[in-house]
């Protein structure tokens, strides 16, 4: 794999820069931070007992998304010279030229530590000391063990989970079984989502020398396997806020449907791995999880 960084080669398309704003904003991985909000807003509120201070949500849930979105440049910063070889990724500001290091440097630093700060001041120390582990576990860990092996697909969901975790022991103050249904519940979905999206992007993978799954074996049988493993897992995490008494029998009827579905649309990939079947299951997986959530928050109102 080190000996193909063919894309490295090839001329950089010219692209005129919308505003500095605007590769800042790229830099923090936007689509990927609303994820962050959306779980972490959700934690949040299903946390809560009693009426909901919106005030103190909003304050919880913009300290997890500026630790994510920190995380996020340091992590662009760390793989400027491997997003350079991906199609997908060379046009991202550092790789482009758009930005200098030191200065995403900077900005990555200043947006994880405001996030840090906010968390402590305004929520719990659990809660800031959560989101500590999420930059620790992110950078350091999953973010160097891409280069090395496929398990970090698995190391990486922990800090993709833990938003929600955050969000629960902002306003419920600790960590319980409810709490951690639902850090199962994104834990277990990211890998089948994920199964997919290194699938549908296993040349650019390959290129830039990142082991996944697809990449080391390219029939694709492992990855097919891993899907439906973390898919049935999914099933099983899914039912556990109505056995801790977060949900009710709607939610719970809603969570067996939806499961079962993504868990089918896993299971045909894994038979028929090909670009329909992986863009199934991605499709699937982002439709599941604010399904999953919409249910548990009505449960609720």
């Amino acid at each position: 794999m080190k000996d193909t960084p063919a894309v490295a080669t090839l001329p950089m398309p010219e692209v005129r820069r919308a505003s500095v704003f605007a590769d800042y904003v790229a830099l923090t991985k936007p689509r990927l931070n609303f994820l962050v909000v959306a779980t972490s807003a959700a934690g949040y509120y299903l946390g809560g007992v009693g009426s909901t201070d919106f005030v103190s949500m909003a304050q919880a849930v913009t300290g997890t998304a500026l630790v994510a979105g920190g995380a996020a440049a340091l992590n662009q910063l760390y793989e400027r010279d491997t997003d350079a070889l991906m199609r997908r990724t060379r046009l991202r500001p550092l790789p482009a030229g758009r930005i200098a290091p030191a200065d995403a440097r900077i900005f990555g630093l200043a947006l994880s530590a405001c996030g840090l700060v906010i968390l402590a001041a305004r929520a719990n120390w659990l809660s800031a000391g959560l989101a500590l582990a999420t930059l620790i576990t992110y950078l350091v860990i999953y973010t160097p063990m891409k280069r090395r092996t496929p398990l970090s697909t698995i190391v990486g969901a922990v800090p993709g989970a833990l938003p929600a975790l955050i969000g629960w022991t902002a306003s419920h103050g600790g960590i319980d079984r409810s709490g951690a249904a639902l850090f199962a519940i994104v834990f277990c979905w990211q890998l089948p989502h994920f199964m997919a999206i290194a699938w549908l992007y296993r040349e650019d993978y390959a290129l830039a020398g990142f082991p996944m799954l697809p990449v080391i074996d390219p029939d694709g049988k492992r990855a097919g396997k891993q899907a439906v493993y973390w898919a049935f897992l999914l099933v099983l995490a899914s039912l556990e806020p109505t056995f801790s008494g977060l949900a009710g029998n709607v939610y719970l009827a809603v969570a067996a449907v939806l499961g079962v579905a993504l868990f089918l649309l896993a299971v045909r990939f894994a038979t028929a791995r090909n670009e329909a079947t992986a863009r199934a299951l991605f499709y699937g997986s982002i439709t599941y999880l604010p399904l999953l959530w919409i249910a548990m928050i009505a449960n609720k109102l």
